[in-house]
């Protein structure tokens, strides 16, 4: 699987996990989400993204 599915998948499970946990648990985990939506925004000015790192050390596919 390529990366940039992998960064999406991750992402939108993290917003989705995010918002789930605020629902059920505290009003707090809407943090979570607003991370990776920031996250989403800087790396799309700096192409600078800690997941691909994570990725380049698990050697995943281009």
């Amino acid at each position: 699987m390529k990366r940039e599915y992998i960064i999406r998948i991750v992402a939108g499970t993290m917003v989705l996990t995010g918002i789930s946990l605020a629902y059920f648990v505290s009003i707090g985990w809407l943090l979570l989400p607003a991370f990776v939506g920031v996250n989403l925004i800087q790396s799309s000015f700096t192409k600078f993204c800690p997941l691909e790192i994570l990725l380049d050390k698990l050697n995943a596919k281009q």
